[in-house]
């Protein structure tokens, strides 16, 4: 227990005087603190905000009352979102947590007034909170309706081992759930709010509704487990069908099922609406019979020792009759001094007269016997019992060590047998029994209620699992040990003249069982028709499956009353059925699958040591956990293996639906945790080392500009990368914002929910990041220097064309992108450059035909051979063909060349046509030379611009104060430079001698600068390279004018500086006349290999 000291700050009497403060003394605890009534943050449905780390935080008036504490002066600017400790202290003390089961539609239906009441604060303890319930919701209809005929047709010991299978399986789970249930505090919705918190919503809301699905299911069983009751023991005569012939008895007895078992689950459902209330006042009740009932069992075991109970059963041969079809177990009886045939004797003999060539065959060669039905505890039956039984469907029960003759008897005599209904095996008779092992959750499910949930969850499930597991397993051996076989595996009593079997053990009556089973089915059924609907009703208004958010509607207490419609009918599909024995197996399903995620909930977040995983239950190891899981899913293939694909293929499409339409919710959840242990594994992984050329794929930084209003300036760069995505790669969005961080956070979220927003519309999975920087130029390298994580890092930048270059005087587009070709081939990284981006496709565009052409001109590591087939694998570019140009010099062997390209391309597995271009020697034309002298006269004009603005700026700077705020101008107009703020004050110019001089050589120089471009002569090495572009745009132009696609190599920028600008025109001429053109500069490295 940690310990707390607590140390007095000395009160000083001015804080009374102090104006406008109001002074709260936490020590007075006869004041109540003005938050009292304050419970977890709620989104108005009911939902508990989980994304602020204390239970709630401080609402208006809370804020207006708290005082800015002296001592507490270093932290009085945060104290509105970062609490006093005594604040936060006080909202714990006096947090509530209301369950969403009963207790406050109790209160609503009784409150006459609309004013708030003050919670009530929980007070049960773990006797009546969990203990109760959980026997209450574990014993049920299987214990008194089949587990007799389950030990009489697998024996005693796999009875035990079937008991022992699903009582650990409950146990597991029950240790798992304790775990979960004691870290931190769980507010009402049970397993669905365990498995939802710890897996994730898409786990949460599957399981949720499988569960959902099992306690409807469940209700189900319970009412066709009180109509047999009512049909078979209680009341009889009231069937409404009845067998015309000897066939007809189990389609009769199916059909009054459907008939009583809708009318039945009418009434509760009835019930149920009217107010809950009543069915919480009768459980009291209802525990009650079962409890009765439980003990009349031990009671009856125990004076079968000394007084058996009088219940012979009639053999014919070894076969069992039928007790309520004749009197007398014999084939005659005295009349008088005159023997006569029995009533037994008329069932198989068409004669009166003892004329035995008109009988059964069976039963002429045959005696009828007695035995005892109930030979009791110390009659060594057991012995007899230990080993199953199992038949087909209509065997005739027999008793071995009986003597018999091996006649057969006629089919019209056959009703008279006690008949197998269905065939039996050993994994239905588990699918059967699970049912009476469920109903662990009571206890969690009433988490709101209990004074210490985290105290009373494990002790008292534990403890109830442990008592009902006992009671299961003294009954299978009570029963082998008291009641003989073939009663055991007579499923109905009826060799016991129509009486329960379990009954006739009891004590001191039969109908104790029968009616207190009857109440306890009744009292079951209702509970899972309460608790279902609310479970529903949790699941929708969490509003993680949109479909289901009408039945988070009720009535104005908060009554479920859609949900509780939506519950009748799928309880009524159920009914329909009208086999216990059926619908037994389905529930079975949907609880082991709730049952399994628990475990696989406490498994995972248990070996992720997630820091928020500290449950006060310390029994529990994540070795428990994954047993309970594999035994769940064992139990669910031995069950009905074809019932658990269905239930497992259920919970896999609710799983995917939650995913792609569900609402996104983040509650802090164990596959989070185990996503990101995996993304580090991964990470560290691929840490080794750079990867294969087999193994590489374009990584994408996409480099976005955003406009004055924040949005994406050229979306169909976005639209491009997701045409990519057959690469299965990485993809960053990022994009520069100029400014300071400090200044800019508001703009820099508002631009990444933009980004997200248009990679969302343009199906681009990926991540986003925003870069604030003094200078957009320092901005995209530090993102070329930083974006990605380990391995994960991009390898290749994808950004625009610089529109409008040539018509602007402003340098700092083109300076930027020049700057950033040569950032990204100094770090190894391949660029594309969509040229006329806005001509691109859009993803709903599709190409019928054309071709992708590919000019290879210079090999720089494949890129321009990937891309194409990349491309390829998207709907838009599919029905594309892909055409190989190269060019091949004079000295080249053009045709030798072509069938090497062609080897090449079938060796890399890429379908394409192959071309030869031949470029032969020519003049520099004069158009080229004119060209080259165009493009430097307009560079050097631009340049002597800005220098004389530039020499202005200078001779303004010098004389500038210490205090103003223009900075120092540079010969070239860096590209983020903003425009010089102008300077408020009027500055004194100071002229000197030599200045005056320096201003007259600048104004005669002007004539003399023009007159140098006049006569200005082009650098040859600038016309070799527009030569070059001239050459290569024709023969590009020429071949591929009407191509959808056309890929060309980059080329690099000088290294010198000062003839950037020739660069962009030598790019532009490259790319003349061309409507798509995507330049490509590898990355230094191959990307494509021949090798497999």
């Amino acid at each position: 227990m940690p310990h707390f000291t607590v140390v007095p700050v000395e009160d000083s009497a001015k804080y009374d005087s102090l104006e406008g403060i109001n002074w709260v003394d936490y020590r007075d605890t006869g004041q109540g603190y003005p938050g009292h009534l304050d419970t977890v943050s709620s989104d108005g449905h009911g939902n508990h905000n989980e994304d602020s780390p204390f239970l709630n935080s401080a609402d208006a008036a809370v804020k207006k009352n708290d005082f800015y504490d002296r001592n507490l002066a270093l932290f009085e600017e945060e104290l509105d979102i970062r609490p006093k400790v005594s604040s936060l202290l006080s909202r714990l003390v006096n947090y509530t947590n209301i369950t969403q089961g009963a207790k406050e539609h109790e209160e609503a239906d009784s409150a006459a007034s609309t004013r708030k009441k003050a919670p009530k604060s929980p007070n049960m303890g773990t006797l009546m909170g969990v203990y109760l319930p959980c026997l209450q919701n574990i014993f049920g209809v299987i214990l008194f309706l089949r587990l007799t005929w389950i030990v009489g047709t697998a024996g005693v010991v796999q009875s035990f081992i079937i008991v022992l299978m699903c009582c650990s399986c409950t146990m597991l789970t029950a240790i798992s759930m304790s775990a979960i249930a004691t870290n931190g505090v769980v507010p009402a919705g049970g397993a669905y709010f365990m498995i939802s918190r710890s897996l994730g919503p898409e786990f949460g809301g599957a399981v949720g509704l499988c569960f959902y699905l099992g306690t409807t299911f469940a209700s189900a069983m319970y009412i066709l487990g009180a109509v047999e009751i009512f049909l078979k023991y209680l009341v009889p005569q009231a069937a409404i069908f009845h067998a015309t012939n000897q066939h007809g008895g189990d389609s009769a007895m199916l059909n009054n099922m459907r008939v009583y078992g809708t009318i039945c689950l009418s009434l509760m459902a009835v019930v149920v609406f009217v107010g809950v209330k009543y069915v919480n006042k009768l459980a009291s009740l209802f525990l009650a019979c079962v409890i009765i009932s439980i003990v009349s069992i031990y009671a009856g075991a125990v004076k079968s020792i000394f007084h058996p109970p009088e219940f012979s059963i009639c053999m014919l041969g070894n076969r069992t009759l039928v007790r309520d079809m004749f009197d007398v177990c014999a084939k005659t009886v005295m009349e008088g001094n005159q023997t006569v045939t029995s009533q037994l004797w008329k069932n198989f003999c068409t004669s009166e007269h003892g004329n035995s060539s008109q009988c059964d065959e069976y039963f002429i060669q045959n005696n009828v016997t007695e035995i005892q039905g109930i030979p009791g505890l110390a009659s060594g039956i057991l012995r007899d019992n230990m080993w199953g039984d199992y038949m087909d469907k209509g065997q005739i029960l027999e008793k071995a060590g009986l003597p018999s003759s091996n006649g057969h008897g006629a089919m019209e005599s056959f009703s008279m047998y006690v008949s197998a209904d269905i065939a039996t095996s050993f994994t239905l008779l588990v699918g059967i029994f699970f049912p009476s092992a469920t109903g662990i959750m009571a206890g969690s499910n009433r988490s709101g209620d209990l004074r210490d949930a985290q105290k009373s969850i494990p002790v008292g499930t534990i403890l109830a699992i442990t008592t009902t597991s006992l009671v299961y397993f003294s009954s299978v051996v009570l029963f082998g040990a008291c009641i003989e076989g073939v009663v055991l595996r007579d499923k109905f009593g009826d060799a016991v003249n129509k009486n329960l079997v379990v009954g006739t053990l009891s004590w001191p009556s039969p109908w104790v069982i029968v009616i207190g089973s009857f109440f306890s089915t009744v009292g079951a059924g209702l509970q899972s028709l309460t608790g279902a609907p609310r479970l529903l009703q949790a699941i929708a208004k969490d509003s993680i499956i949109p479909f289901l958010r009408v039945f988070g509607l009720g009535k104005a207490n908060g009554e479920p009353t859609w949900a509780l419609l939506l519950t009748g009918l799928i309880a009524e599909l159920g009914i329909l059925i009208a086999s216990l024995d059926m619908v037994a197996p389905i529930l079975s399903m949907f609880f082991l699958m709730c049952y399994l995620f628990v475990n696989l909930a406490c498994a995972v977040q248990t070996l992720l040591r997630t820091p928020n995983w500290r449950p006060r239950f310390k029994y529990y190891h994540w070795a428990l956990s994954f047993l309970g899981m594999s035994m769940c899913l064992a139990l669910m293939f031995i069950s009905s293996w074809y019932y658990a694909i269905v239930a497992m293929g259920i919970a896999g499409m609710i799983y995917k639906y939650i995913e792609y339409q569900g609402a996104e919710k983040e509650w802090g959840d164990g596959i989070r945790g185990l996503s990101l242990s995996a993304a580090r594994y991964a990470l560290l992984r691929l840490e080794a080392g750079p990867p294969h050329t087999k193994n590489w794929r374009p990584q994408l930084l996409v480099l976005l500009k955003l406009d004055e209003e924040l949005h994406v300036k050229y979306p169909r760069l976005l639209t491009f990368a997701s045409q990519l995505k057959a690469g299965k790669g990485l993809t960053i969005v990022g994009s520069v914002i100029q400014g300071q961080f400090l200044d800019s956070y508001g703009e820099t979220q508002a631009s990444e929910q933009a980004i997200k927003n248009m990679m969302e519309i343009e199906r681009v999975k990926g991540f986003c990041q925003v870069v604030v920087a003094s200078k957009v130029r320092e901005g995209i390298t530090h993102m070329i220097q930083s974006c990605g994580l380990g391995g994960m890092k991009h390898n290749t930048v994808v950004m625009g064309w610089p529109y409008g270059w040539r018509q602007s005087e402003d340098p700092r587009a083109w300076k930027t992108f020049i700057n950033t070709v040569r950032c990204t081939t100094a770090a190894h990284l391949a660029l594309m450059v969509p040229k006329n981006v806005s001509f691109y496709p859009s993803n709903h565009e599709r190409f019928v035909d054309g071709t992708i052409d590919v000019w290879w001109i210079v090999h720089d590591g494949g890129m321009l051979m990937l891309l194409p087939f990349l491309l390829k694998q998207h709907k838009v570019w599919r029905k594309c063909k892909m055409r190989i140009f190269t060019v091949a010099q004079m000295d080249d062997n053009s045709i030798q060349m072509k069938k090497d390209l062609a080897t090449f391309l079938y060796q890399l597995r890429i379908e394409a046509e192959v071309e030869v271009v031949e470029m032969h020697d020519s003049d520099i034309s004069a158009y080229t030379y004119e060209r080259t002298l165009m493009m430097e006269q307009r560079s050097q004009m631009l340049r002597q611009m800005r220098l004389s603005s530039a020499e202005r700026d200078r001779e303004a700077q010098l004389v500038k104060d210490r205090h103003s705020l223009v900075r120092m101008g540079s010969l070239y107009s860096d590209e983020e430079e903003e425009a010089v703020e102008p300077v408020a004050e009027k500055i004194q110019m100071t002229w000197t001698k030599e200045k005056v001089e320096a201003e007259r050589r600048n104004r005669s120089n002007a004539p003399e600068n023009f007159r140098e471009l006049i006569s200005l002569k082009p650098d040859q090495s600038n016309v070799r390279r527009m030569h070059t572009a001239v050459k290569l745009n024709e023969v590009i132009v020429t071949r591929s004018h009407d191509a959808r696609l056309v890929l060309l190599n980059m080329p690099g920028p000088p290294r010198n500086t000062d003839g950037d600008e020739n660069y962009m025109e030598f790019l532009e001429v490259l790319t003349e006349g061309l409507e798509r053109v995507l330049l490509v500069r590898g990355g230094g490295c191959e990307v494509i290999t021949i090798y497999s």
